[in-house]
């Protein structure tokens, strides 16, 4: 059975790369172990934060400005709202690295940021507290995807462009055949001119060769109950991402019944070695963490929680994206390591993969994100 194209794992990057791959007139494959918009892996938990002043490393914005182009243009093709333009309320103190780093990234990129005094911020966000010496931003090009929605549509997408997507199979390995590639499941062999691998949690198992020692962090999410207002977003609440002792805590607006949405980013993390056999439950810990955040700084969430799930980072030696053709293999291109920020930037990752893999120059410069820093 032959293919131009299979990609291995479709998750956030791996939808794209299908649909971006099929729309260009590949005939693709994509397979999976698990269905569309599974809880296995990195992405899902109905929400994933999108914000283009990048404190990570300013590198990084031209390539949110593509993402952000072609999420949108996902949407309006699924006449469905994807993207949730919230705003996003950053706070923290003014020498921190997320305060430090949104600003210069803002400066370096011309985008709009508003920094907000301490009475103004207490008008337009009365559900959350700082103290005075914060410095508020507000970041109106910002919010969240619907992340299961935005995979979904994009295998769906793909599929109505020719693709075939196939999940319930386990990858075994794939390896050089001939000019080509042939990919093996439990069910199938599979041969193919291209290959991409976007496997998440399981890229040390199809990319061992290169050495790099990617970790897998469990990472918890949490839903509290929370009064309608203020923390709505039909009522103005804004996304949000603070500083609590130098980590960084994110969280979306109540828009379903489950309540507010908050998780640690940076910070702790416990380092699994297989996500199929980690048993998923809260950590105290991190519970710990959460609650004290959100009686220091959004005190009207009543501190119930309505849900937990986890999620796990894929994470790379310098918490970077890796995106780059396979060295040894010109038909081959893989995105691993997102580290935690990638869904973001999913719909572009995608793109670049299928130039890559084609020969043909990215839309956005990914040179600082390829394997060779790596040696």
């Amino acid at each position: 059975m032959s293919h131009d194209l299979i990609v291995l794992g479709t998750g956030g990057v791996g939808s794209a790369a299908m649909y971006h791959a099929a729309k260009s007139g590949l005939k693709v494959l994509g397979l999976d172990r698990f269905p569309p918009g599974h809880d296995r892996g990195s992405s899902h938990g109905e929400t994933r934060m999108i914000r283009m002043s990048y404190f990570e490393h300013p590198d990084y914005i031209p390539l949110l400005k593509r993402a952000y182009d072609l999420w949108d243009e996902l949407a309006k093709l699924r006449n469905e709202n994807l993207f949730h333009r919230t705003g996003l309320l950053y706070a923290g103190p003014p020498d921190s690295v997320i305060i430090r780093g949104v600003q210069e990234s803002a400066r370096e990129h011309k985008l709009d940021l508003e920094i907000l005094s301490h009475s103004a911020q207490n008008d337009r966000f009365p559900g959350f507290r700082w103290p005075e010496e914060y410095q508020a931003l507000f970041e109106a090009n910002a919010g969240y995807l619907r992340v299961e929605d935005c995979v979904v549509a994009h295998i769906e997408e793909a599929i109505r462009n020719g693709a075939e997507h196939r999940h319930g199979e386990t990858i075994l390995n794939w390896e050089r055949d001939g000019s080509g590639i042939r990919v093996t499941t439990d069910r199938e062999i599979y041969h193919t001119e291209k290959l991409i691998v976007t496997a998440g949690c399981w890229t040390n198992s199809f990319l061992k060769d290169l050495g790099i020692p990617l970790r897998v962090l469990r990472k918890h999410l949490h839903w509290y109950d929370a009064p309608d207002e203020p923390y709505l977003e039909s009522n103005g609440c804004s996304s949000f991402a603070f500083d609590v002792d130098g980590n960084f805590v994110y969280g979306f607006p109540k828009s379903s019944p489950e309540g507010v949405k908050l998780a640690e980013h940076s910070g702790s993390g416990t380092e699994i070695d297989d996500p199929l056999s980690d048993d998923r439950k809260p950590d105290p810990e991190d519970t710990a963490r959460i609650e004290s955040a959100l009686r220091s700084h959004l005190p009207r969430v009543n501190l119930k929680r309505l849900r937990h799930e986890v999620c796990f980072y894929t994470v790379s030696p310098d918490e970077h994206f890796i995106i780059d053709r396979h060295p040894e293999f010109e038909n081959v291109a893989f995105a691993a390591g997102l580290s935690g920020h990638g869904f973001k930037c999913a719909s572009a990752l995608g793109e670049s993969l299928v130039n890559l893999v084609k020969g043909k120059q990215t839309a956005s410069d990914i040179g600082f994100l390829g394997v060779k820093r790596f040696g």
